[in-house]
């Protein structure tokens, strides 16, 4: 897996078509055509201020095709949607995902899985999530994963980077405000299973830890998180630190985020900003030798987490790499399971 948030900052071509046509060629023509630029300011509600006070209304979420059957669980295609504000066009957008569904019957939590960065030529529904979520799910709980605009089933990402990135944190708010738009399609579809609104915890790898935290700073709920290597740098820096793999080595990127601090002040979209916001219990899992990822980030988020109050177990794993793949992945899923075991079920 190839470091994340690269690839959401390289598009030039976004670039140009939105500071390209309204910073760089209106600052050349004269005081109101700078003052139109200053003024429209197209992502002032992606900040998380008005992020916070944004209302995500709730999305139907219809059951798709079964992709594999497990003796104990069923993992299925799911579709919802996100629209409205939420992008510029005010147009709905289609998000797939996929949603394990343990064979049991009764009331069960649910876990949202976001995963970390994946080339989109090369992902499929359920990458960086999949085997996560089909632990979880023998371990009876039901599980949705959202591929998230441009991947998977789901329409087209936005032709902006930045909004691309920022309809991240939209997604997965709306869906979880949608969860119980769930049951519905579980009972139609003929499962004697459902979701335990009240029993919601959120899981997340890398990029999709940044996602989390972000959520929870946003929503303000103490969904109990799990995060495995979660960026956690302040903005503009978590960018930057991915740009080695740049055949430029980074240049379009600088200008792209020179051009967008020229309109933005960029405090207002990070989130070691609003730490103070979260309110919910977490387990932080890091491995010691992923460069992806540096372990020092995650030495001083769970540090700063801690000194707010918040509740944070912290394992390392000596030799560990950035997906776990050196020998401690069992270990890392055992203690998320016993982790939301203790948050969720206990309850």
């Amino acid at each position: 897996m190839k470091k994340p948030l690269v690839i959401l900052f390289v598009v030039v071509i976004a670039i140009g078509a939105f500071f390209g046509r309204d910073f760089w060629s209106k600052s050349k023509t004269g005081p109101i055509e700078k003052l139109q630029t200053i003024t429209q300011k197209p992502f002032d509600k992606y900040t998380y201020e008005a992020l916070v006070k944004t209302d995500f209304p709730a999305s139907e979420i219809t059951v798709g095709n079964v992709i594999s059957d497990d003796p104990t669980f069923v993992s299925r295609m799911f579709y919802f949607s996100v629209g409205g504000p939420s992008t510029s066009s005010g147009q709905a957008k289609r998000v797939s995902g996929l949603l394990n569904i343990p064979k049991k019957e009764g009331n069960l939590p649910v876990i949202v899985l976001l995963r970390g960065f994946v080339e989109p030529s090369k992902y499929t529904t359920g990458v960086g999530t999949q085997h996560d979520g089909e632990v979880f799910a023998k371990n009876g709980y039901i599980t949705l994963a959202p591929d998230f605009l441009g991947y998977g089933e789901s329409d087209k990402a936005l032709e902006n980077s930045f909004e691309d990135r920022f309809l991240t944190y939209t997604t997965t708010m709306t869906l979880l405000n949608s969860l119980t738009k769930l049951n519905p399609s579980l009972l139609s579809s003929g499962y004697k299973v459902s979701l335990d609104p009240s029993k919601v915890g959120i899981w997340g790898h890398s990029n999709g830890g940044q996602i989390a935290l972000s959520v929870l700073e946003i929503s303000g709920k103490p969904y109990p998180a799990v995060l495995w290597a979660p960026v956690s740098k302040p903005f503009p820096y978590s960018i930057l630190y991915y740009t080695d793999e740049f055949d430029d080595n980074g240049k379009a990127l600088r200008l792209a985020l020179s051009g967008f601090e020229e309109n933005y002040d960029s405090e207002k979209y990070s989130l070691t900003n609003y730490f103070g916001r979260i309110k919910a219990p977490m387990q932080i899992n890091q491995g010691l030798a992923d460069i992806e990822v540096p372990y020092w980030w995650s030495d001083d988020l769970a540090a700063k987490l801690s000194d707010l109050g918040i509740s944070v177990e912290y394992f390392k794993y000596p030799g560990e790499d950035h997906n776990f793949d050196h020998g401690s992945w069992s270990t890392a899923i055992s203690r998320s399971v016993q982790f939301f075991n203790d948050k969720l079920n206990s309850q």
